[in-house]
């Protein structure tokens, strides 16, 4: 039966849009008796199916070799537009995350959600999503998987902009948009050049081009930054990061699926089209850089910010930041264990918080407070959403992190110091949050604050175990490595950099004698982090400012020269057309004469050089 569902594997993507094909009625309000919320229902239940569909299918893929399926769709000419699927432990394994977290997500959603009438319309696009991802890692295209990542960029805008009745959200939803669009404009150049180099999209048949390809260095190079530059956008990687951010403003439940998975599919490209970045040395170092700066810079940000929510923004793209670093140095099956710790994690993260955005008042970190007796739940949630993002052993993220530490300490040194540093800062920056949010007294804002009802708290808690089993799921996959070859310096390293983080965030923010709000340095440095660096700031007065001035200039000639033009056309037909219309006398002779007027006057501008020409002569 096993082998039965992995040949139709195909189908889970399937179920999602059949869910939200059959909420499309509870949408535009037609059934309107039993309210949007059927719709919610059939959805969780399609996603149900989508997982229990994998998770049948999966033991048919242990120590089996990887079996693909051709779905012919176009071929014109040499052009073969085959739509290839895998089915392997790693494509069945990444569906069972996708549905599985995307099923907590509605379930809490039931909750989070209950008093609010777009419930339709917001499962349609958790479908969406759900659909696209799970498309995308069967996909065994690169074209194609563009194409998904397209309809991923589209149902982030949809989401972000679902409560479109506030000015806030919707300019938040189309920066988020067009910041991705840049990084996807770059990769469609990727994806159109490679095809002739290599005569395929297809990421097998791509990898074993790529191992004995002999490219031009600077096609190379300029194939690999092309091809990275959407991964960039997706992954939310300096300089294009800022609209992860602005997609705070969705709904907690979208930001869940978002936050954990979303950001990953770009990864999961990243991670295909590894052997051709390695191609090129500048393209394979331009992926240190990136991850680099974003790891480094995402959590020294975390720490100055005060909403809640973007407190664990700027993590995300800091974690995408070492999965970029893994992909530089070649590490694709450490970045594949990163990404699934990671998903687990911040996914529990996200709806430890998002609670207490539902029933608080404000979001500020600052005016929160003594939550621990209050929502003990979500308290113990987010310490272990915390423990098994950053490396605190026996949980998930410390074996994906020593992985990445481990190779890094062979190659390069001082990646590692790098590591490190961010693992300790967003130790530090997790620790600081709990501390305002569930440790201090209750302050006025928190005075009120119940702990989350069952559909929100069921979910929370089914993670927060899964995550605790998370270790259980890497021995089994032998993810771990064995303990004879463990690097006990790197390890010991990891955990005491978590240990300095917390011990460092214990002090400031779980201690009442300490002065609150902290101050670090200058108000100028506090402000440097706090604003992102300013970098919001530098886009408007450079990328912002000439694409308005270019937008203005070209708008000006449109309509003064363009438009002026043919304006200038149409007036003088028309005033000649009425002038014309006084010197219709209805006599042969008049028509006459004006047609030998016309000759005459036709035979002199043709003339017009010869008579000249003559002129001069006479006179000479």
């Amino acid at each position: 039966m096993a082998q039965f569902f992995l040949e139709t594997a195909w189908l889970i993507p399937c179920y999602a849009l059949i869910g939200s094909i059959l909420a499309i009625p509870w949408s535009p309000s037609i059934i309107r008796r039993t309210g949007p919320r059927p719709a919610g229902y059939i959805n969780a239940l399609m996603t149900l199916v989508a997982f229990l569909h994998g998770l049948i299918a999966l033991p048919a893929t242990w120590s089996q070799p990887v079996q693909e399926i051709l779905i012919p769709w176009l071929q014109v000419v040499d052009l073969d537009l085959t739509i290839p699927l895998e089915f392997s432990s790693i494509t069945i394994g990444a569906t069972l995350v996708i549905t599985g977290i995307n099923l907590l997500a509605q379930i809490y959603a039931i909750g989070y959600m209950e008093m609010d009438w777009g419930w339709a319309r917001f499962y349609a696009l958790l479908a969406l999503f759900e659909a696209g991802m799970c498309a995308l890692a069967l996909c065994n295209s690169l074209f194609f998987s563009y194409i998904i990542l397209e309809i991923l960029t589209l149902g982030t805008y949809l989401l972000v902009g679902f409560w479109f009745n506030q000015s806030l959200v919707v300019t938040g939803a189309r920066d988020a948009f067009l910041t991705k669009r840049v990084g996807d404009l770059f990769l469609l150049m990727g994806v159109i050049a490679i095809y002739p180099l290599a005569g395929t999209w297809n990421f097998s048949e791509l990898a074993e081009w790529a191992s004995t390809a002999n490219v031009d260095p600077k096609v190379a190079a300029l194939l690999g930054l092309a091809l990275i530059a959407g991964p960039m956008g997706k992954c939310a990687q300096f300089p294009l990061h800022l609209w992860l951010d602005l997609a705070m403003e969705g709904p907690v439940p979208s930001t869940i699926l978002r936050n954990a998975v979303v950001v990953c599919m770009g990864a999961w490209v990243l991670i295909k089209i590894e052997p051709v970045i390695a191609l090129s040395p500048l393209a394979a170092s331009a992926t240190l850089f990136i991850g680099a700066v974003t790891a480094l810079g995402g959590t020294m940000v975390a720490i100055a910010q005060i909403d809640i929510k973007r407190t664990l923004s700027y993590l995300v793209s800091a974690y995408m930041g070492l999965v970029f670093i893994a992909v530089g140095t070649g590490q694709a099956q450490t970045a594949l264990t990163l990404m699934l710790t990671y998903a687990v994690a911040m996914a529990l993260l996200v709806m430890s918080v998002g609670g207490i955005i539902w029933n608080s008042i404000t979001q500020d970190v600052t005016k929160l407070g003594g939550l621990w007796a209050k929502r003990p739940a979500s308290a113990f949630s987010y310490l272990v959403g915390a423990a098994g993002l950053v490396a605190v052993p026996p949980l998930g993220g410390f074996f994906s992190l020593l992985q990445v530490g481990d190779h890094l300490s062979n190659t390069y040194p001082w990646l590692l110091g790098l590591l490190l540093l961010v693992n300790g800062l967003a130790t530090f920056s997790l620790t600081r949050v709990f501390g305002l949010v569930f440790g201090g007294k209750p302050k006025p804002m928190s005075e009120r604050s119940p702990e989350v009802h069952w559909p929100m708290a069921l979910p929370m808690l089914l993670l927060m175990g899964f995550t605790l089993h998370v270790p259980l799921i890497l021995l089994q996959w032998q993810l771990i490595p064995d303990w004879s070859t463990l690097n006990t310096t790197v390890a010991g390293l990891l955990v005491l950099s978590s240990a300095v983080g917390c011990s460092l965030g214990s002090f400031i923010y779980l201690n009442n004698g300490f002065a609150k709000p902290v101050r670090f340095g200058t108000k100028s440095l506090q402000d440097l982090f706090a604003y992102d660096f300013y970098t919001e700031k530098l886009y408007r007065l450079t990328i912002v400012f000439v694409v308005d001035l270019v937008s203005r200039a070209i708008s000006w000639a449109d309509r003064y020269i363009v438009d002026g033009v043919v304006n200038l056309v149409g007036i003088l037909t028309v005033f000649s057309g009425q002038s014309l219309r006084y010197n219709v006398s209805g006599q042969t002779q008049f028509y006459a004469l004006t047609i030998l007027s016309g000759i005459v006057l036709f035979g002199i501008v043709v003339s017009w050089p010869f008579l000249s020409h003559l002129t001069l002569i006479s006179g000479g």
